[in-house]
């Protein structure tokens, strides 16, 4: 990864913080209020929730730990997705049970609390993870950038979803992709730090 993706980590960790002690405020509950009205009911959008739905990520990560075994035998990469994507997913459920926010006030809508979103920060964290080894296997650039971009692509429009289906307050996914990145560089800094380590052990 560039090196620039690093200290990124830390300012979506300070973004994090400030949407949690603000989101209350006036001025995010307007903008709460104009993403729900930009993107209500986009049928396009909406689409994309399918692939932040557990069920679909479970079997991408199966796909990936097929990938990373019969390609290099990398359990450390297999365990690099258990810790982005499984013990994120519990850190997910942890926050909003702690921050404690209820859903936008619709019919029928799902019972679990509102603030970080699941499919905003799980879903950056599948796709990241995904989009980083099919990168580190890649030597030609341009592709390693369009591997990159589509991931953030999808990473956006599953987390705006969300919103277009007024599951979630915008504020929320805003948090779910800020917190998740920051998760996915704690997990890439220790992955990056004991391959490094383990190609010294071996010179």
């Amino acid at each position: 990864m560039k090196k620039w993706f690093y200290p990124l980590g830390l300012v979506t960790l300070l973004g994090f913080a400030a949407l949690y002690i603000t989101f209350t405020s006036e001025e995010m509950v307007q903008l709460d209020r104009k993403m729900s009205e930009l993107l209500h009911g986009n049928q396009f959008i909406t689409l994309f929730h399918y692939i932040g739905e557990q069920k679909f990520i479970v079997i991408m990560m199966l796909i990936l730990f097929a990938y990373l075994w019969i390609r290099s035998k990398n359990y450390r990469g297999m365990l690099f997705g258990l810790f982005t994507v499984g013990v994120g997913n519990v850190l997910n459920q942890l926050m909003k049970k702690w921050v404690e926010r209820e859903r936008p006030d619709i019919p029928n809508q799902l019972e679990s609390f509102s603030f970080p979103s699941g499919h905003a920060m799980v879903g950056l964290l599948y796709m990241f993870t995904i989009a980083y080894f099919l990168a580190e296997h890649q030597s030609n650039k341009k592709i390693r950038v369009l591997i990159w971009i589509g991931a953030l692509l999808l990473t956006i429009l599953t987390g705006l979803s969300r919103i277009a289906e007024s599951r979630h307050y915008a504020t929320d996914v805003f948090a779910g992709w800020m917190a998740g990145y920051t998760w996915f560089i704690l997990v890439a800094v220790w992955y990056e730090f004991r391959k490094n380590v383990f190609k010294k052990n071996i010179r």
